[in-house]
């Protein structure tokens, strides 16, 4: 990215020479333009205005979407553009013309991609030639010289840390940065996150307290239970064992119960919800769950070890 960008797109130009000087160094294959403007359309036959990013990529490159639905973009073909499947909430499908409302520009839609969003926009994916007519015409009524104006927002790179190393050092007014680093500097991206870490920590805790005391207070309405077994010489050993198996039935039990519910609820969600819950995180959650339910149950563990067979057997009677 340009320097002193603050890691930001919208903040980012970089002209065709620092782009040839970097495909030079990483390789042409490895170093891909990318293009980022916020933008507003409106669908043809519609009067709803819909907030995008527009995405200018190499179509044949390794930045470009899978297809879902539809043609993918051609380099040599212009007017063409692939959208986010959450345009389809405004109307739009395979063949609506959209219109840029600040150039006038219009383009038909050749395809959808799936989970595809910039800043909460739907993104919207144009070639290199469409990019540069968006530009040209920006440039002509400010009254600059087109040609000279052709600007990208950051060049992507793939490259090993030795390239990055010499990447940097040969290209001046320039920086290079992670993926991640870029990501996190999408304006609101890192205050987001923040947040619902936070939230996810506290869920994490107070479930913790949760579960521990439930199983807690199950155990000690069994405390007559629990001293006659050990008068009848039931080991301290097996209680403990039996309270940990019933703890991690339960658990199992229940989180099924709830990755059922959450599979069927992310199937009535409307497409232009954000929500995405890989099988991987599932998983992780549920371990991470069942390894709290043991932890807690330890408080348990303890209590029946504490357990006074003839105390019980005492009150029992009485």
């Amino acid at each position: 990215m340009e320097q002193d960008s603050n890691h930001r797109f919208t903040r980012s130009h970089i002209d065709q020479n620092l782009l040839q000087e970097a495909a030079q160094i990483a390789g042409a294959d490895n170093a891909e333009p990318l293009g980022v403007r916020m933008a507003t359309v409106i669908p043809t036959g519609g009067t709803e205005k819909v907030d995008v990013t527009l995405l200018a990529i190499n179509p044949g490159g390794w930045l470009a979407s899978k297809v879902t639905d539809g043609s993918p973009l051609s380099e040599e073909v212009k007017g063409r553009v692939l959208v986010d499947q959450t345009m389809v909430d405004y109307g739009v499908k395979i063949g609506t013309t959209i219109e840029d409302q600040a150039s006038g520009t219009k383009w038909i839609v050749d395809g959808f991609v799936k989970n595809e969003s910039f800043s909460h926009t739907p993104a919207v994916f144009l070639n290199k030639q469409d990019w540069v007519e968006l530009q040209a015409q920006a440039t002509t009524r400010q009254g600059a010289d087109p040609a000279s104006s052709i600007v990208f927002n950051a060049i992507a790179i793939k490259a090993v840390p030795e390239k990055v190393t010499e990447l940097q050092a040969a290209l001046p007014n320039s920086e290079v940065i992670t993926k991640s680093e870029a990501v996190s500097a999408i304006p609101g991206y890192k205050e987001e996150q923040g947040s619902l870490m936070m939230m996810i920590a506290f869920l994490f805790v107070i479930s913790a307290f949760v579960l521990a005391v439930f199983f807690y207070v199950i155990t000690i309405q069994k405390t007559s239970q629990f001293g006659i077994l050990k008068a009848i010489g039931t080991r301290t050993a097996y209680l403990a064992g039996s309270v940990a198996l019933q703890v991690f039935v339960l658990s199992v039990g229940s989180l099924s119960i709830s990755v059922v519910l959450i599979q069927l609820f992310k199937s009535i969600l409307p497409s232009s919800m954000p929500f995405q819950l890989e099988y991987s995180t599932l998983l992780f959650t549920c371990l991470i769950f069942i390894a709290m339910s043991l932890v807690g149950s330890l408080f348990s563990v303890w209590k029946v070890t504490k357990i006074d067979a003839l105390d019980a057997i005492g009150r029992t009677m009485a």
